[in-house]
């Protein structure tokens, strides 16, 4: 690339230095200098050039065949998306077709068995009426017979008991001894343990009164003089002394 743009130079040079025709704007430049700069131009360009150049050269060509293949690829994509949307529908409708027809025979066969269920449940439920029926009757007339035979229990239990009026009669007088021997021997004790108490709260009460003397005496001790020391008598002293 450096050569190219060295010829460049050149000529350029030859062409500013080249003598000017008389009257014109023209100019006289050596024709075998020039072409030879022109061939070492043309040699020193680069192979990447004349390909370019190739590829302007069909750029035209390259442009109508991409649009002739996009165009195809559209009118390819757009036929297959129509057939896929046709599939589809046609999926659709079977798969429609196919749960209508299978929701037809659940609701036929839910019917079928619920109707099946209310016949039995119908038949179930008059017997279990027959059934209750009869049991019924057959607990009143238990209760009846029962009813009867206490009545008639009772009755003769009313006529043993007015049979017994004088077992009766002992039994109460002889309950009647034994609740008032209870009382009496009740107040006995009563009477020894209040006697028993009154005796203990004297025992006490004479304790006591021997207790305020002996603490009262004890008081008059430490009052007075006492004979030595510090002239008055010690509680100690006066305890030990008590205590002997």
């Amino acid at each position: 690339m450096y050569r190219v743009f060295q010829a460049l130079d050149e000529l350029v040079t030859i062409v500013e230095e080249a003598r000017t025709v008389p009257m014109t704007s023209g100019c006289v430049v050596p024709r075998g200098d020039v072409l030879e700069l022109l061939d070492d131009v043309r040699d020193a360009l680069p192979q990447e050039v004349d390909d370019a150049q190739d590829v302007l050269d069909k750029r035209d060509e390259i442009v109508n065949n991409a649009k002739s293949e996009s165009e195809k690829a559209t009118s390819d994509a757009r036929s297959e998306a129509e057939t896929t949307v046709a599939n589809a529908n046609t999926e659709a409708d079977r798969l429609v077709t196919e749960a209508q027809q299978r929701a037809d025979q659940i609701l036929a066969d839910a019917r079928s068995e619920a109707d099946g269920m209310i016949s039995s449940a119908k038949a179930e439920y008059q017997d279990l009426n027959e059934r209750a029926r009869s049991e019924s009757e057959r607990m009143m007339q238990a209760g009846r017979e029962s009813y009867d035979r206490a009545v008639q229990e009772g009755r003769d239990e009313q006529a043993r008991l007015v049979s017994q009026t004088e077992v009766v009669q002992a039994a109460h007088g002889e309950a009647s001894r034994i609740v008032d021997a209870a009382h009496n021997e009740a107040d006995q004790q009563r009477a020894a343990c209040d006697d028993y108490v009154d005796g203990k709260l004297a025992e006490m009460s004479q304790l006591l009164n021997e207790t305020l003397r002996t603490v009262d005496s004890g008081r008059n001790h430490l009052r007075a003089p006492a004979a030595s020391g510090n002239g008055r008598t010690s509680l100690y002293d006066y305890q030990y002394d008590y205590q002997a």
